[in-house]
């Protein structure tokens, strides 16, 4: 075990989680000449990107506007990465926008392990200059509050059990699941609102604190024909071989699921290793979610676009219809009922792999997919299951701003339309893309406008001091939908980061530069000199 990172007992700013929004939060307050503490519940930062393995999901304009500078220079890092020590053909090795895994979902598909390299990269200078501490299996258990202020956190060590309080001057909430607005005692939302609420057209008509989205336990796989690497029998497989949920056109464990925008029963198709040459793949969601064909979806390791024989098979990462979670809430109903979400979502992916290895259909007629290898050495981890599951739904603040559906909905405010924010601090564009939730609920896939992100999403109604840097900002149920992917979960920590350190620095409160245009035009130049973009060019929504 590597020697222990000292915790230190202040800070000028403790940046709680250390998924993209708190790398990206950390970046710009060490960036601003602040200290900062970075901590993270396992030994991968990266979140989404790495230690929940999700390739990145993003709007079809990436590659051109619509991100922060930063989130950028992350992207372009991954392709450096690849370009510099992969055996890459001369042809993939010329293309600009290099996509390494030929994924459908993304136009930057690629491993995890090259993410948490570049993010790793990106920390280092600050790591070297003392100004960032990072402390990665470490968790927050308790927060210490006083007249609206947060004072402390204390932090555990998840190896040794030891814990220490680290006073902040500004606390940012980065975690997946928004657990230190319980902590701290911060006023916040979890699940359903209730459409009375926000009059939001596709929220339930009754709240429901525990109807979340469903959590999932991603896996990498590859292809090797003529070998048998099948698991064993997974405690649960006769459960969830039989398991039909009632919106479902089938089995769970089957090829044949709802098209998320249309709920109309859609099969899906298998093939691994498929010829097609991976420099002929597009991948844009306006035009095709490319969630039919499974193998190419989420790709993040295409072999035909390296040297011959460099690599026996693609690599796939599994994060399909077949095993989303939904049978237990995994946000805000106590620890017991979250590891027992976690226990039952891992033994779903387990027998998804089963049952892809046994029984799944072929196209030659025969069943099963023996040579299918789990990747522990994609995921990091001895099982091969990811580290940590994907989260899609966090606790949100009650904020300043709430953004709803009719802030974003291409059918209530039509494609070019969507709500312009005189506090504007960055932007996105998805479809509101709600997966199956605990609650019983479909798909709720709907069209949207590219958005602005409004400062006031980000302000809490009453704590001073604490500020949300990832997916639990002033949203809803809904518009979470919209805003909680990769290039929006980025910049909200980095405008978070930046945000507390030019508090510090002007010793102004984050509600006065809100609320207050000349304070507020302060920091919009601020940002726009980081490259923060803030608004959209004409474009249209799908």
């Amino acid at each position: 075990m590597p020697h222990p990172t000292a915790v230190p007992a202040e800070t000028d700013v403790l940046i709680v989680g250390g998924g993209l929004g708190g790398v990206a939060a950390a970046l710009a307050v060490c960036r601003a000449g602040r200290r900062a503490v970075l901590t993270e519940e396992t030994d991968w930062i990266g979140g989404q990107l790495t230690s929940q393995a999700v390739p990145p999901d993003e709007h079809p304009w990436v590659e051109q506007f619509g991100t922060t500078a930063t989130y950028r220079a992350l992207r372009e890092g991954i392709r450096g990465y690849y370009r510099q020590w992969y055996p890459l053909r001369s042809e993939a090795l010329a293309q600009r926008e290099l996509n390494p895994g030929a994924g459908r979902v993304s136009k930057l598909c690629h491993e995890p392990r090259v993410a948490l390299a570049v993010l790793e990269a990106m920390l280092a200078p600050h790591r070297a200059s003392g100004r960032l501490t990072l402390l990665t299996e470490h968790r927050a258990v308790q927060a210490e509050s006083d007249n609206d202020v947060v004072r402390a956190v204390t932090l555990e060590d998840t190896r040794t059990g030891d814990r220490h309080a680290v006073a902040a001057r500004y606390v940012l909430d980065a975690t997946e699941t928004g657990e230190l607005l319980e902590l701290a005692g911060v006023e916040h939302v979890n699940g359903a609102e209730a459409r009375a609420e926000h009059g939001e057209p596709h929220a339930p008509e009754r709240a429901d604190p525990l109807n979340q989205q469903g959590i999932t336990v991603c896996f990498a796989l590859s292809h090797h024909q003529g070998e048998d690497h099948t698991i064993d029998r997974p405690a649960d497989y006769g459960f969830w071989r039989e398991y039909r949920p009632a919106f479902w056109p089938g089995p769970l464990l089957g090829f044949l699921a709802p098209d998320p925008r249309s709920l109309e029963p859609v099969p899906r198709t298998f093939v691994p290793n498929p010829e097609l040459d991976p420099l002929d793949v597009a991948a844009d969601q306006s035009a095709d979610a490319g969630d039919k064909e499974l193998w190419g979806f989420r790709r993040i390791l295409a072999r035909k676009l390296h040297r011959p024989g460099a690599f026996g098979s693609d690599i796939t990462l599994v994060n399909w219809p077949l095993n989303d979670y939904w049978l237990t809430p995994f946000a805000g109903a106590g620890e017991e009922t979250a590891r027992a979400a976690l226990d039952g979502a891992r033994e779903l992916s387990r027998s998804v792999l089963y049952w892809l290895q046994t029984e799944a259909p072929r196209a030659d007629g025969g069943t099963g997919f023996p040579g299918l290898a789990l990747r522990p050495d994609v995921t990091g981890t001895p099982d091969g299951l990811a580290k940590a599951p994907y989260v899609r739904e966090s606790r949100r603040i009650r904020a300043v701003t709430t953004v709803t559906e009719q802030d974003v909905a291409i059918d209530l405010v039509g494609p070019y339309g969507g709500t312009r924010h005189r506090d504007a601090v960055g932007v996105g564009s998805y479809r509101i893309d709600l997966h199956p939730s605990t609650g019983g609920d479909n798909y709720v896939d709907i069209g949207s406008v590219p958005f602005e992100i409004p400062l006031g999403a980000l302000v809490p109604r009453r704590v001073r001091n604490l500020l949300p840097a990832a997916k639990n900002i002033g949203t809803t149920h809904i518009t979470n939908g919209c805003f909680r992917l990769h290039p929006v979960e980025w910049n909200l920590g980095e405008v978070a980061g930046a945000l507390a350190a030019h508090c510090l620095d002007e010793a102004v409160e984050p509600r006065q530069v809100q609320a207050e245009d000349k304070r507020f035009a302060e920091f919009a130049r601020l940002l726009d000199r980081e490259g923060v973009q803030r608004h959209w060019p004409d474009v249209r929504g799908y």
